[in-house]
């Protein structure tokens, strides 16, 4: 827009914190080119993004099942276990790495405890001698977790 109003590519980048006219002339260029399209983000460098919001929901959507514990080999989800889950379901993500899905957990409002698992706070499933499994629940979880 400074451009626009008459100032020059330098004074331009004075503007918005840059050194340099030269890359506020290929923002120009590049608007002038593209139109809208120019200002929207892409993806800034580094390795291809593998896996997109369909991944991350399918990765948000394992851990709010329950594990079960013959299937998935535990009561609740650490990164490895879910790991493993989704590399081995017909609809999962073989290649699916821990660090990826602790991402996807962060960015979906999932916080990891120290000494506990990405599960649901304040309900736990616990093996007792008579009753077998049970899931017991606290009701002060909402309390302690705000």
């Amino acid at each position: 827009l400074a451009v626009a109003g008459g100032q020059s590519y330098t004074e331009a980048a004075c503007l918005v914190g840059r050194d340099n006219g030269d890359t506020v002339a290929r923002w120009v260029a590049n608007f002038n080119r593209d139109g809208l399209t120019a200002v929207v983000p892409r993806h800034g460098g580094g390795h291809p993004v593998r896996y997109g919001e369909a991944e991350q929901r399918r990765i948000l959507a394992e851990v709010t099942r329950p594990p079960e514990r013959t299937r998935d080999g535990t009561a609740t989800w650490s990164l490895a276990t879910l790991r493993e889950a989704l590399r081995r379901a017909e609809d999962g993500l073989p290649g699916i790495s821990t660090y990826t899905i602790g991402r996807a957990l962060h960015a979906g409002g999932y916080s990891w405890q120290k000494g506990r698992s990405w599960c649901d706070t304040g309900v736990v499933t616990r093996k007792r001698k008579h009753e077998g499994l049970v899931t017991v629940v606290d009701p002060d979880a909402a309390v302690k977790r705000g």
